[in-house]
């Protein structure tokens, strides 16, 4: 074992680095670079670095991270020392984790800095422990917009924002602070947080932007590279994740909205097995009740609703807004339109399908991912026979449950049970066939 252990290549040294240079090292980090046969680096920290070098050291841009991984295997091959330098901790949103997954933990060793985070809180004073680190430090994300899908870039970001009080925000030269401002502004959220955007930290230009408003910030250019804290002003009390009352709905007046009523809709999305990430298809939305809940119940996934009828598509939105939810895409059109270009469903739920029933239930089966369940809501005979029979002839797993539920309602001085509608919902998974 000592002999494997003699025998070993050099483990590849992952240096954390801030940028004044050579005074946020240490004395290991100093003589790790001092040793090294082999640098890697980004452009400007090399630079930063140079009088600290090896001089026989060969120095390596950095550039795509598979290179990387190959450069030290090389040099490990060879018995070279390597050195890669990253910012701040590697392990950080930073190279080190990238590089323990490829070359396994006993082929590295890091050596970690002071994130940037961390420093940024000290300027601002804001206490860390309990941030939400989200990183936009990527290519061009573009501009956010309501109703954007988990493909855009800022989509992460912008889920955060809805579930959580403190947040710092690794950002990009495309990827901004007044871009991140803008996005606030869309979601309606300019009110609900603060922000300090920590400008060239520990350079000779380094400056903190605290007290300027979200609308300021939407049309202020930061330097970089920089660091934006957002933190909540203030938190309403937790809202009520399932079961929200009728009421809790803008409906179409007098009593001809389109609402899946509270019990059948509660079994619905239960029958639905939705997780935290799922993605849900809300087709016939109505009102937008069903795919309202379900996004709360899904904050880490995305419902994509579409309603044909104008005045309903209207109230659908205007219910969205009042709930806040940013993983709610909701269309006007009728289905199958638009639905090849949302994203495979985990879930699918049917409350109404103008005429093109059968069509549907077989697009839904096909395009269901492994698993996935297939919910349909009808209060006629004729319509549940459509369903059944397609349901057949695709070779789906289906049943059936009928729902009445009775309501109590006043009758002078006492209460009677007035009835519901009876509806029956349909659920159904892909078989063999499908």
């Amino acid at each position: 074992m000592l002999d494997e252990v003699k025998n070993r290549p050099p483990r590849c040294r992952i240096v954390g680095v801030l940028d004044d240079g050579a005074a946020s090292l240490n004395a290991v980090a100093l003589q790790a670079l001092a040793q090294a046969d082999v640098v890697i680096g980004a452009r400007r920290t090399l630079a930063l670095l140079e009088a600290r070098l090896n001089p026989e050291a060969e120095r390596r841009e950095l550039s795509a991270l598979s290179a990387v991984v190959e450069d030290v295997r090389a040099a490990q091959a060879a018995g070279q020392r390597c050195v890669v330098l990253a910012t701040g901790d590697p392990l950080c949103h930073g190279i080190a984790g990238y590089l323990a997954m490829r070359l396994c933990l006993e082929a590295i060793e890091v050596l970690p800095n002071l994130s940037t985070i961390q420093l940024a809180c000290a300027r601002v004073g804001l206490v860390w422990q309990d941030l939400k680190i989200a990183s936009i430090h990527a290519k061009d994300a573009g501009e956010w917009f309501t109703g954007a899908d988990p493909r855009h870039g800022l989509y992460a970001l912008t889920q955060a924002l809805r579930r959580h009080d403190r947040l710092a925000v690794l950002t990009s030269p495309d990827n901004t602070p007044d871009r991140v401002a803008r996005l606030l502004l869309a979601e309606g959220l300019q009110d609900d947080f603060q922000l300090a955007v920590a400008e060239r930290l520990l350079q000779p230009g380094e400056r903190i932007v605290t007290g300027m408003s979200v609308a300021e910030a939407a049309n202020h250019r930061f330097a970089d590279p920089n660091v934006l804290l957002l933190w909540r002003t203030g938190r309403a009390a937790p809202a009520v994740r399932f079961g929200l009352p009728d009421a809790s709905f803008q409906q179409r007046q007098p009593d001809k909205g389109l609402i899946t009523k509270h019990e059948v809709r509660a079994v619905s999305l239960a029958r639905l097995q939705l997780r935290e990430d799922s993605i849900v298809w809300d087709i016939g939305a109505g009102s937008g009740s069903v795919g309202l809940e379900a996004a709360r119940l899904c904050p880490a996934g995305h419902v994509y609703a579409i309603e044909k009828n104008a005045e309903d598509f209207a109230i659908a939105g205007r219910n969205r807004e009042a709930f806040r939810l940013s993983n709610h895409t909701l269309v006007h059109g009728k289905a199958p339109e638009h639905l090849d270009g949302w994203l495979d469903p985990d879930a699918v739920f049917i409350g109404g399908s103008g005429g093109e029933l059968t069509e549907l239930i077989a697009l839904c089966l096909r395009r269901l991912k492994p698993g996935g369940t297939l919910v349909m809501n009808f209060v006629t005979l004729e319509n549940l026979a459509t369903a059944t029979e397609a349901l057949r002839a695709a070779g789906a797993a289906w049943d059936v449950v009928m729902l009445q539920a009775s309501r109590s309602k006043p009758i002078l001085h006492m209460h009677r049970m007035a009835a519901e509608n009876p509806v029956w919902i349909v659920c159904a998974q892909r078989g063999d066939a499908a």
